[in-house]
C-alpha cells in the first residue's frame, strides 16, 4: 500500500522515540504498517526510529524496550550546557537571514560548549540500535548537519559511514550531546536545520511525516508546515502525525526525561488504534 511513499520520523528526543514506536505498533496492530513504505528519512530520534524499524524489526519487542525498566537502555542524564550560551545566541542569530548560516553560527557555539564523553554517547546509540549493526538494504537516509559549514550531510549504505555513527550524528543536540565525528568532520543534530526535513523527501508521491514537535517548529524558513506546503505544490499527498492530546501530555515538556518513555510508548500507542481507520481511508 505505501511502497511508493516516503515515511519522514522527525526531532523529539527520548520521549519522541518512545511515542513514536508506540504510535507505528498501534498503527500495525490496525493492519496499517508503515515499515512497507519504499523510503524512510529519519532525523535525530526519527534516525533512531527508522534505523530501528526499517528492516527485519518486531515492533512489539521495540514497544516492550520502551515500557518495561528490565529492557530499557540506560540512557546518559544530559547536562544542558548550551544554556550558557543563549546571550551571545540571541544577539548573533536573529541578524542571520539565510538558514544556512543560523545553522553554521548554532554549530560554532556548540563547539564552545563542554560536550558529555563521546564514548559513553555512542554506547547508549549503540544499544538503542541493538542488535542492528549494519545498514539495512531497503532504502534508508538519516540526516546531519556539518558543524563548521552548516551544510545538510544525508548518510544512507553508501556512504561509508557505520549505522551507529550516523544515528549519533544526527542524534547530537548541540550543547547537550557530542558533535560526532565522520571521515574528520563533526556532525550534529539534523533537527538544527529542521525538525524533520520533509522537504529532502521529494520524489515520492506521497509522504507521511510521523512529527513528535508538531508542524510549526523549526528555525525560520525551514518550519514543517512550510515544507508541507512545498510538497504539496509539487502534487506530493502529504499526511502528518503529531501528538494528539493525551499523547502531548504525556511526553511532558523535557524531551530527555528517560522517566517518560513507557507512558509515552503507551500514548502513542493508543493514539494509533485511533487514528488507524481514517488513516488509512486517506490513503486508498
Amino acid at each position: 500500500m505505501f511502497t511508493d511513499h516516503s515515511l519522514v520520523l522527525g526531532s523529539g528526543g527520548i520521549t519522541g522515540i518512545a511515542w513514536m514506536t508506540g504510535l507505528l505498533l498501534g498503527l500495525n496492530e490496525m493492519g496499517v504498517d508503515l515499515r512497507e513504505c519504499g523510503k524512510m528519512l529519519g532525523t535525530s530520534a526519527g534516525a533512531t526510529v527508522a534505523a530501528q524499524i526499517r528492516e527485519d524489526s518486531d515492533l512489539w519487542e521495540l514497544y516492550e524496550r520502551q515500557v518495561y525498566t528490565s529492557k530499557q537502555v540506560q540512557e546518559l542524564a544530559p547536562q544542558i550546557r548550551l544554556l550558557r550560551l543563549l546571550p551571545l545566541a540571541m544577539a548573533i542569530l536573529p541578524k542571520l537571514n539565510a538558514p544556512i548560516e543560523r545553522t553554521r553560527r548554532i554549530g560554532q557555539l556548540a563547539l564552545r560548549a563542554e560536550a558529555e564523553n563521546a564514548q559513553a554517547r555512542q554506547s547508549v546509540i549503540t544499544a538503542r540500535l541493538h542488535p542492528r549493526q549494519d545498514w539495512p538494504a531497503k532504502p534508508l537516509a538519516l540526516v546531519a548537519v556539518d558543524v563548521l559549514t552548516g551544510e545538510t550531510r544525508m548518510f544512507d549504505r553508501r556512504s561509508g559511514v557505520g549505522l551507529a555513527d550516523a544515528v549519533a550524528a544526527s542524534c547530537a543536540v548541540p550543547g547537550i550531546w557530542p558533535p560526532v565525528n565522520i571521515d574528520g568532520r563533526q556532525y550534529m543534530d539534523g533537527g538544527i536545520r529542521s525538525s524533520s526535513n520533509a522537504d529532502l523527501a521529494e520524489r515520492s508521491s506521497g509522504v507521511i511525516i510521523v512529527s513528535p514537535l508538531g508542524a510549526n517548529r523549526g528555525i525560520p524558513g525551514r518550519t514543517l508546515s512550510r515544507q508541507i506546503a512545498k510538497l504539496e505544490q509539487s502534487g506530493t499527498r502529504v499526511q502528518v502525525i503529531g501528538p494528539d492530546r493525551t499523547a502531548a501530555a504525556a511526553m511532558g515538556k523535557n524531551p530527555l526525561n528517560p522517566a517518560r518513555r513507557a507512558i509515552a510508548a503507551q500514548a502513542g500507542r493508543a493514539q494509533g488504534h485511533l487514528i488507524a481507520t481514517a488513516f488509512e481511508q486517506y490513503w486508498r
